[in-house]
């Protein structure tokens, strides 16, 4: 039986189905993040996460090489971390994604967290996903404002 702090593995998710090598010690799970290369606790986000960067790896083709996961940034004062950026070819920030746990409703509000990162990041598309729902964004430069897609930016190879 999965203790009650991990229900969250049993909730159906908006992604394929993918094979993580998950393991346990002293009744704490831990996933394998193939781009970190290193076990990292299983949280209701990582395993969000991991979902994501394995349905952009190999259903989208973004290239595993262009990730940068779980880094710090600075918004006026403030040191926050980001989910997941890509970059593009020539390194540039690409897409912005922030993951959160299945219990999260995608609200305006979870938006404007991603928005309020993406000012300093300056990437043109963002994204939200709780696993369950994925919302993607285009920044519009012109306009100055955001507008929904109705898929996830393709990448240019």
């Amino acid at each position: 039986m999965i203790p009650d702090k991990y229900a969250f593995l049993q909730q159906p998710l908006n992604f394929p189905e993918f094979k993580f090598n998950i393991r346990e010690s002293d009744g704490t799970l831990s996933i394998f993040d193939p781009l970190r290369k290193k076990f990292l606790i299983l949280t209701p986000e990582e395993w969000i996460r991991q979902h994501m960067i394995s349905f952009l790896v190999e259903f989208k083709q973004y290239p595993k090489s262009l990730f940068s996961l779980e880094k710090s940034i600075q918004y006026n004062n403030l040191l926050k971390r980001f989910d997941i950026l890509i970059l593009d070819r020539s390194g540039n920030p690409f897409l912005l994604i922030e993951c959160k746990s299945t219990d999260v409703k995608l609200s305006q509000k979870t938006v404007e967290q991603v928005a309020v990162y993406n000012k300093t990041i300056g990437a043109p598309y963002m994204g939200i996903s709780n696993g369950k729902q994925h919302l993607f964004l285009a920044f519009l430069k012109n306009e100055q404002k955001y507008e929904q897609l109705s898929d996830l930016p393709q990448f240019q190879m």
